[in-house]
């Protein structure tokens, strides 16, 4: 028996040795994947990259490359700020949960005991949405981020528009992802805590973690420095574009930050919410965060063909799923241009940051599971390649999809009216109007921001939208001839505009 108490008396001290060792190991590796990763954003063509990587509560690594923006000369550091894109939603859970804490709110009540006057387009719907659904993409809604990201609304009328919007699915049957059901709870939080979503982030979590280059909205960068440029590729080029924003939605996707203040947020959750040793969430409420809350369709990522996980599920804000025997909470972030992924094996205190300026860098991927493998002792596997290959392999089936789309095509038609006959407004409850004009004897199509182009037939009475926003890829835009002469509606978008009356 005294040995054995000699032995148990001793094991926090060999326990503390391993670690240490652990820790020695895993410096050289990291010069080779500073190595690696160098090569890598080369192949990826990716203008500017940026990688943190927090273990123990500590941040091992965290480094930029590349530029900011192409053609000039400020470099990428840990730093740069980008967009974090929907990783932010995990940040208006928390704020969520610390109302919940509070008992300010909870997650099972309906949200309209919050927010009185909301309303969507089923009134069952209405009632027994919950806040919680507002975070899991099972509230029984469609996408709808045409209302954001094409139409030109502000927030309140966003919210106020999807009471328009027609149910795609019972409520919590499915998975749907949706932006604007974030919104609404930033709205819950505005009206539980009496400040608005982002003062309320700045408040109770940025000025705790110490998250001093973060900011909630692209707004609030104006006149700052040390921002990241989006980057798309635009036929064989890499190019810079213009920010996108996403303000209007901003609880599910508008913070910049860059990966040295992500590191602080990824400590944060792997300390299950506490900050130099104090909790901002409670260890019950933090558990539900990261609870699996629905099952959600893994092929929202590709990688997943080669990650082959045993499930794949949805928390709060969170993706949930297996690799090699962990459980791993990630999300990732794409907005025009910007690309950003947090990645954390919480049982092993390991979290990775990569935030990029290139439009869906799927390096963000590699780079994640390449770090898993490297402080899980799994054999050393080249992620980057396998995911070129994996993405330059669907960017083929794209491509053969165009090609198929361009065969369907029926040669030697014409339109069955002339061509004044499709100018006028086509309306939508949910989305807006549509203004099909005569330009130098070309059909021109306008919705909303960005959504303008001039139209070229296609075929009988389909036409081809090629936008003036470059970023688009070019559309079919369907008339419906109303059998007197004029057109009844237009299907854009896969959604469809009535002609509206003719003004008196």
């Amino acid at each position: 028996m005294p040995t054995l108490v000699r032995v148990l008396s001793a094991l926090p001290l060999i326990v503390a040795a391993a670690s240490a060792d652990a820790q020695r190991a895993a410096r050289p590796a990291l010069n080779d994947l500073d190595a690696y990763i160098t090569r890598a954003v080369t192949e990826w063509r990716i203008p500017g990259l940026a990688i943190s990587i927090v273990k123990d509560d500590s941040v091992v690594f965290a480094k930029g490359y590349g530029v900011r923006e192409l053609g000039k000369p400020g470099a990428v550091d840990a730093g740069t700020r980008f967009a974090i894109g929907s990783t932010t939603k995990a940040m208006t859970a928390v704020a969520l949960g610390m109302l919940v804490d509070e008992k300010k709110v909870r997650w099972d009540e309906p949200v309209i005991t919050y927010l009185p006057g909301f309303r969507v387009g089923d009134p069952y719907v209405t009632r027994e949405l919950t806040v919680r659904d507002l975070l899991t993409h099972r509230g029984g809604l469609g996408n709808a981020d045409l209302l954001w990201a094409s139409a030109d609304y502000p927030a309140e009328e966003i919210t106020r528009r999807v009471a328009t919007l027609a149910p795609a699915y019972s409520l919590r049957s499915r998975f749907i992802y949706q932006n604007i059901m974030y919104a609404v709870a930033g709205d819950v939080i505005a009206a539980a805590s009496g400040m608005p979503w982002a003062q309320f982030l700045r408040t109770r979590i940025f000025e705790p973690l110490g998250m001093r280059a973060t900011e909630p909205t692209l707004a609030a960068l104006h006149g700052q420095s040390n921002i990241a440029t989006p980057h798309m590729e635009l036929g064989d080029t890499i190019r810079p574009v213009a920010n996108r924003p996403v303000d209007a939605v901003g609880p599910a996707g508008s913070v910049w930050s860059s990966v040295g203040d992500m590191a602080k947020w990824a400590r944060f959750i792997l300390d299950s919410g506490r900050v130099g040793g104090k909790r901002l969430l409670s260890e019950a409420t933090f558990r539900e965060l990261l609870s699996p809350q629905v099952v959600a369709p893994r092929e929202m990522y590709s990688t997943m063909a080669l990650v082959r996980p045993h499930f794949f599920t949805y928390g709060l804000g969170w993706f949930l799923h297996d690799y090699q025997g962990q459980a791993v909470a990630m999300h990732t972030g794409s907005i025009d241009g910007m690309s950003a992924l947090i990645g954390l094996i919480p049982d092993r205190r390991l979290g990775v940051y990569v935030l990029a300026n290139l439009d869906h860098a799927e390096l963000r991927h590699a780079l994640m599971y390449r770090v898993f493998d490297l402080y899980s002792g799994n054999a050393p596997r080249d992620w980057s390649k396998e995911l070129l290959a994996l993405y330059a392999g669907l960017e083929r089936q794209a491509d053969s999809a165009r090609r198929d789309q361009l065969q369907r095509r029926v040669a030697d038609t014409r339109p069955s009216l002339p061509i004044d006959r499709y100018a006028g407004t086509y309306t939508n409850q949910t989305y807006g109007n549509v203004v099909v004009t005569v330009r130098d004897d070309a059909l021109h199509f306008a919705f909303g921001r960005g959504r303008a182009g001039t139209l070229t037939h296609w075929h009988y009475d389909t036409f081809q939208a090629k936008w003036d926003d470059v970023r688009r890829d070019p559309s079919l835009i369907v008339f419906v001839p109303d059998g007197t002469g004029g057109v009844s509606s237009v299907r854009a978008f896969g959604i469809t505009f009535t002609r509206a009356a003719a003004a008196r």
